[in-house]
């Protein structure tokens, strides 16, 4: 079954989520998902320009398979650090199945990349701890008002906000870093030290 969603949310970068994951528990957030390993293969057409264009073709796999379809956010970044983005997901039974239909279809990998999560929630906001091969961050998803209130709460209202994806991300790191790889995996980062400066655009003074 398709599940259309309008998303709205925030990332965050955070370092010690350790320190969020006991805040969080302390002011009666629950955790809904035990920390897990996610595979995410990220899609091209025949033409090439869902990059280009902000669109997501994605298909993830960790406890269970999704297909996501996502389109560009469609605020300015000046709103606060929140994304809105018209956002379709679909369960699967079978990566290696749709993987194939997605090849048939035109599509093909353009960017595999993993991360772990952990997944809580509190006042009615889903809250994923991420650790990225290039950093961790906190991502809050759910109402406006209701992100800002479990921001607040959990003590990150001066936390550094991106509006962005984690692809581009990893676009920012390499280019700040000068690396030669393709795909954000860990083995990939394995020995590399990323500032929270390499996270920024190259042309930004922040």
């Amino acid at each position: 079954m398709v599940k259309p969603l309008g998303e709205v949310e925030i990332k965050l970068y955070v370092p010690d989520l350790d320190a969020v994951a006991d805040k969080l528990l302390d002011i009666g957030g629950r955790q809904v998902i035990p920390r897990v390993h996610e595979y995410n293969i990220r899609y091209e057409n025949e033409a090439g320009d869902l990059t280009q264009r902000g669109i997501v073709v994605r298909l993830r796999k960790d406890t269970y398979v999704r297909l996501t379809y996502k389109e560009p956010p469609t605020t300015a970044p000046t709103d606060d650090g929140l994304s809105h983005r018209f956002e379709a997901e679909v369960e699967v039974d079978d990566f290696d199945t749709m993987e194939l239909i997605l090849n048939k279809l035109g599509y093909s990998p353009h960017l595999v990349y993993e991360k772990y999560r952990t997944t809580y929630v509190l006042d009615d906001v889903e809250v994923d701890l991420d650790e990225m091969p290039y950093g961790n961050f906190v991502e809050l998803e759910g109402e406006p008002e209701n992100i800002y209130t479990v921001m607040d709460k959990l003590g990150l209202n001066e936390a550094q906000r991106y509006q962005t994806n984690y692809v581009q991300l990893f676009e920012n790191v390499k280019k700040h870093l000068n690396l030669i790889i393709d795909d954000i995996t860990f083995a990939n980062f394995e020995g590399i030290d990323v500032p929270q400066s390499a996270l920024n655009p190259p042309s930004s003074d922040n």
